[in-house]
């Protein structure tokens, strides 16, 4: 019998109360992520509950005691406890009655392998006793996770027509714990669906993609996604050159981002990397990162691309340069200390004349690398003289 180590998250005394609320054992476990993380001995963010408990009884229960319930998603059995060691989520097992693709119509079950069965993969559909730390594996699950294997629950074919998203879920885990190749039945049936990406919501696929390039080193998997056309019907532009990118930059970044690799997989076209992010509808900042970082190739001293761009996207056209020693050095640059004001106590009429001077003393102060004291006061006259 495998059991989860003890101590950590499941020694939270909000935790256990709350599990005992909700009939101990018999009646709740936790599920998936932090079942799977543990055994791994991996960091756990996240806490899920399953449960036999309907989702009205999960409300009274955890309403009854010094918890807040959230009714989060009632119609697919889910209450969110508020406690004191944060957020757990409680979800009433479950088994699908009919799905199209993107949601699923679910019916309440009282049967733990019912619930497993509707899940993605056997590494998610692990459970584990707060109390004894039992885990129960209805899929085999702990010997893939032993295999660093991404296995798909039943058949591949059917679980991806139930939510076409699972496609990209495919490829993050095995990014983030597959060993070597895909698992050959899961990678042949994303291949022959590929196309079915098209009909998810783009920022579904925004959200996928960013978590699969946040992982340690996806340039490898990647290279299998591309090579197999996975993408090649939502994100086109993405091709083994940028993968071979991804790959380089991944090596020198000791602060991975998401938003760079993105960056890294489009290449050094600021009006692509505008597009991708329109039609993934990024939000502004990421958008704004991700077209600052695709102009990597235009030229300019690393101190002046701070002063420009901020730090964040300085560093993202070095590092995607390929520079990791000047982005490791760089550092917030000064504001300019000369004012329109400070100009026209020098005797300048007020006017557009004053916007002019400054622009070319910001210039001439960020190209002599922000001097301070006599030397600004120098290059202030002489910009004055002009």
């Amino acid at each position: 019998m495998v059991t989860l180590p003890p101590g950590g998250w499941r020694s939270r005394a909000s935790l256990v109360e709350l599990v005992e609320l909700l009939g101990g054992d018999a009646e709740t476990r936790a599920v998936g992520g932090a079942v799977r993380d543990t055994l791994l001995d991996l960091p756990v963010a996240d806490i899920d509950l399953a449960t036999r408990l309907r989702p009205d009884e999960v409300m009274t229960c955890v309403q009854a005691s010094r918890f807040k319930a959230v009714p989060t998603g009632l119609k697919h059995g889910t209450v969110t406890a508020v406690t004191p060691d944060g957020p757990v989520e409680v979800t009433t097992l479950r088994r699908d009655v009919a799905t199209d693709g993107r949601h699923a119509e679910v019916a309440f079950t009282d049967d733990w392998r019912a619930d497993a069965a509707r899940r993605d993969f056997t590494i998610n559909a692990l459970y584990g006793d707060i109390g004894d730390g039992r885990v129960s594996d209805y899929f085999d699950g702990l010997s893939d996770l032993d295999a660093r294997r991404v296995r798909f629950i039943g058949e591949p074919l059917e679980r991806i027509a139930e939510d076409h998203l699972r496609i990209l879920r495919f490829f993050r885990f095995h990014a983030r714990f597959g060993n070597g190749l895909p698992d050959a039945a899961g990678l042949a049936a994303c291949i022959a669906r590929a196309n079915d990406l098209m009909a998810l919501s783009r920022e579904r696929i925004a959200s996928e993609l960013l978590r699969l390039l946040a992982s340690d080193d996806p340039a490898p998997t990647l290279a299998v996604m591309v090579a197999q056309g996975i993408l090649r019907s939502v994100l086109p532009e993405i091709d083994a050159a940028g993968v071979a990118r991804l790959a380089a930059l991944a090596l020198i970044e000791s602060d991975p981002s998401a938003i760079r690799r993105l960056a890294a997989l489009l290449g050094p076209d600021e009006a692509l990397a505008s597009g991708v992010a329109a039609r993934l509808k990024l939000s502004k900042a990421q958008s704004k990162r991700l077209t600052l970082a695709a102009g990597w190739t235009e030229a300019g001293a690393p101190p002046a691309m701070a002063y420009r761009l901020g730090v964040e996207s300085a560093a993202d056209r070095l590092l995607l340069r390929g520079d990791a020693e000047a982005a490791a050095t760089l550092a917030p640059p000064p504001s300019l200390p000369i004012r329109g004001a400070d100009l026209i106590g020098r005797g300048l009429a007020s006017g557009p004349d004053v916007g002019q001077a400054l622009a070319r003393i910001e210039a001439a102060w960020i190209a002599a690398g922000f001097p301070q004291g006599p030397a600004l006061d120098a290059l202030v006259a002489e910009q004055l003289e002009r």
